[in-house]
């Protein structure tokens, strides 16, 4: 988990920070410092005129640049008038630019890696509209979805496979009612799902699986009841207690349903069809990790060159109309902030997860984690890019600079609230773990 965390943040900060520095040699200013991570400085080496250095708190990195008031609150060069190379004598543009430098080089870095995935594997394409399951009490229940639907379109949008439906469902109508059409059995239906229904912290908000789908392993810890029984990653999970297994709620629900009891399990390796008994531990859990995995017909949409990149960008495009409309959700008060911010912890299980669902995977993670931090960066708050991005806008506007001392103020008081909304993002990450 640490490995693959560090790989994700590490590389992420580094380009960000990188895209500082490259700007502000280009715009001959001078580099005292490229720190990963918030000082006070750990350790590192001089080369030239900057020093290159790993700092003790993990919250990001900087890149000290001179004549700059920043996370490192130095003002030692205000008691002299400003040199050359200095980030104060420098044209508006040439500074809005060497703040902007680190966003443009996230949003670059995760259109490169949509785009390259896209040219190298295409997009796969569940060719089916069909429900296969409904999630008990969840919002597609409660509006009298069944199993066997298919979708015929989505406020009024016609789909024609299942990729089409969550894109109308979680992306293009985000916040919004849903009116859906079904053919039931060849009679049209319509359900209707107030916007309210639906919670933003679950994986399937609405409750519906697509037809084709079965409930495998992915990952068996050694020595638990799982192991013990004999199941392995890659194994099918057909019934549970007699009953026959349809989705992964429903193995966590008749796990810990039995917690200290022994159950009856049915899976399929392969053509073989196994059984054993497990007891599951007191807390209801038998040491597995497990998921919906769809093994219908599907198609691969292949892209050339240019069109690969076209879908990169539209990648990147939809992360941030997510965010935005996450955040949108968040300030209006119909989603909770402790259910849609994750922190260290967060990151490091997803991390780790897609990590070990392949490298394509682990690449799309720090795509969606790139686009993430670039937005975050680009927000108009103190210590931030987008809080440096103001105060300069503003300068240029009233055509006079904030007093240092109110910089220095501003930075001070916006790296105070910053810790404590890593602080809360921390211990919202360690209650959910």
């Amino acid at each position: 988990m640490i490995f693959y965390t560090a790989i994700a943040l590490g590389v992420l900060v580094f380009i960000h920070e990188l895209g500082h520095f490259l700007a502000a040699k280009a715009t001959g200013m001078r580099v005292d410092r490229f720190s990963l991570g918030f000082p006070p400085r750990a350790f590192g080496k001089k080369i030239g005129e900057t020093d290159y250095c790993i700092s003790w708190l993990p919250l990001g990195g900087y890149v000290k640049i001179a004549g700059m008031i920043d996370e490192s609150f130095d003002t030692d060069f205000l008691h002299r008038s400003p040199e050359p190379w200095e980030f104060r004598a420098k044209p508006i543009w040439a500074r809005m630019l060497v703040i902007s430098a680190g966003v443009i080089m996230n949003v670059i870095l995760a259109v490169c890696i949509f785009w390259g995935i896209n040219y190298t594997h295409g997009r796969l394409i569940e060719k089916t509209t069909e429900v296969g399951y409904v999630v008990t009490g969840s919002p597609a229940a409660q509006a009298g979805f069944q199993a066997g639907d298919k979708i015929l379109s989505v406020n009024n949008e016609t789909v024609t496979h299942w990729d089409e439906i969550q894109t109308f469902i979680y992306i293009d109508n985000f916040g919004k009612d849903l009116t859906i059409d079904v053919d039931r059995h060849g009679e049209h239906k319509q359900v209707f799902i107030p916007r309210t229904l639906l919670p933003d912290n679950s994986p399937q908000p609405l409750g519906i699986v697509e037809a084709h789908t079965v409930v495998m392993i992915s990952d068996v810890e050694p020595g638990k009841p799982a192991d013990k029984m004999g199941l392995r990653p890659g194994d099918i999970l057909v019934s549970m207690n007699g009953v026959n297994i349809a989705n992964d709620s429903d193995v966590i629900k008749t796990v810990r349903a039995n917690a200290g009891t022994p159950i009856s399990v049915s899976w399929k390796r392969g053509d073989q069809m196994l059984s054993g008994t497990a007891t599951p531990s007191d807390s209801g859990r038998v040491g597995i990790r497990l998921g919906n995995y769809y093994v219908g017909p599907r198609d691969t949409l292949h892209y050339s060159f240019f069109q690969a990149f076209y879908a990169g960008f539209r990648n990147a495009y939809q992360s941030t109309v997510m965010f935005y409309k996450s955040i949108g959700q968040v300030i209006v008060g119909k989603a909770s902030l402790k259910d849609n911010v994750g922190g260290p912890i967060a990151i490091a299980q997803i991390a780790t997860k897609s990590a070990e669902s392949g490298l394509t995977s682990f690449l799309s993670f720090m795509a969606l984690l790139s686009m993430s931090l670039a937005i975050l960066n680009i927000l108009p708050f103190p210590v931030l890019d987008g809080g440096h991005l103001v105060m300069l806008v503003y300068e240029k506007v009233l055509g006079r600079e904030i007093p240092p001392k109110v910089k220095l103020g501003i930075q001070k008081a916006g790296f105070i609230i910053l810790l404590a909304f890593m602080a809360f993002v921390i211990y919202n990450d360690i209650s959910r773990f």
